[in-house]
């Protein structure tokens, strides 16, 4: 499928595509749904070596965006944000040239940290438009609540394939050690689990996860044979395929990384293979659940841990379904998402 055939499959209301020379921003915003209301969706930095990657990682992230908000329960539509850049170049007055493409669109995408952006960041895409949750002065970062709420989901994992949720022993194989990465691997070693971890960018934190948790090291691509109990992918999107899946040695996936599945095939061979997974969108739901409630109501902390933590039985339910039903995770979860969507909350 072209990325033309997935816009007309997908069902996108809008898709932007933003260019500002001076600033350097190449950036597209894509706004899947605004049925249930505007749409929130972080903005991911990154430097895909295409153009037509930017638009793949887009349209599956905002399409995944409107699953996750209509899941969570939130009055939010789904979009997604994607700026083509290096990281270690970010600058000022790029996402402040961001910030004008958001307000540009007049309201219809409420934008927000992702991969590589930060609260810093925001405040700057602040100085050009409203619409941005995650704010540091409200609900900040929301990292610490999908790490919150993929912990909670893990351990229903745990206890759906092991029989406890008590993680002591438990040997999970955690792939990336960025901002959700690094806190769930927190966690997860506070908890008692044995870690094995890789990551193909933050040697910072993978030194301390060997120092000080224990963890022991292996490569991106020696992670997917790693014996262990619990895959959790926590970088980037479709690392579940055709090309790792046959090598897997785990009971169970379940991680904080968007679009863990390739595509829908993926996650019938996961099934097949007798492997349970948690769906990424139910699962990471908690870091927009936090920055979510900025965008319709007025911030409320233990309110919004109240729902994170919902993330355990909302697992154990689609896990128990499939096991019913024979029908994969996935497919319960996205039939579940659109359904709301369909009908409103």
């Amino acid at each position: 499928m072209n990325t033309v055939e997935m816009i007309n499959e997908y069902g996108h209301e809008r898709v932007a595509f933003f260019q500002n020379e001076k600033a350097g921003l190449k950036a597209i915003i894509a706004v899947h749904s605004t049925k249930l209301g505007n749409a929130v969706g972080g903005c991911r930095l990154y430097p895909y070596q295409t153009f037509d990657a930017a638009l793949f990682d887009v349209l599956r992230l905002s399409r995944g965006m409107s699953f996750k908000n209509a899941a969570a329960g939130l009055p939010i539509g789904g979009g997604k944000g994607v700026i083509i850049a290096d990281p270690s170049q970010k600058t000022q007055a790029l996402f402040e040239a961001y910030g004008e493409a958001v307000e540009s669109l007049g309201g219809i995408y409420n934008t927000a940290e992702d991969v590589n952006t930060t609260t810093q960041d925001m405040d700057w895409v602040m100085n050009k438009t409203q619409y941005v949750v995650g704010r540091a002065s409200v609900s900040g970062d929301p990292s610490p609540f999908t790490a919150i709420g993929t912990f909670d989901g893990i351990r229903a994992t745990a206890k759906f394939c092991l029989g406890t949720d008590d993680l002591k022993g438990v040997k999970i194989a955690l792939q990336g050690l960025g901002h959700v990465g690094f806190d769930l691997a927190g966690q997860l070693a506070a908890a008692g689990a044995e870690l094995i971890v890789s990551t193909h960018s933050n040697r910072k934190n993978m030194q301390y996860a060997l120092d000080n948790w224990g963890a022991k090291e292996v490569s991106d691509e020696e992670i997917y044979a790693t014996e262990c109990d619990i895959l959790s992918p926590c970088a980037m999107g479709a690392t579940l395929n055709y090309d790792t899946i046959p090598s897997l040695k785990c009971k169970a996936v379940a991680g904080a990384a968007n679009n863990q599945l390739l595509d829908e095939e993926c996650g019938r061979m996961l099934k097949a293979r007798g492997i349970a997974y948690a769906p990424d969108f139910i699962i990471n739901g908690g870091g927009v659940i936090n920055a979510g409630q900025e965008a319709f109501t007025t911030y409320d902390k233990e309110n919004v841990l109240k729902q994170v933590h919902n993330i355990y039985n909302t697992v154990w339910n689609i896990l128990e379904e499939s096991k019913e039903t024979g029908v994969p995770e996935g497919v319960i979860a996205q039939k579940f998402a659109e359904d709301r969507i369909k009908n409103g909350l």
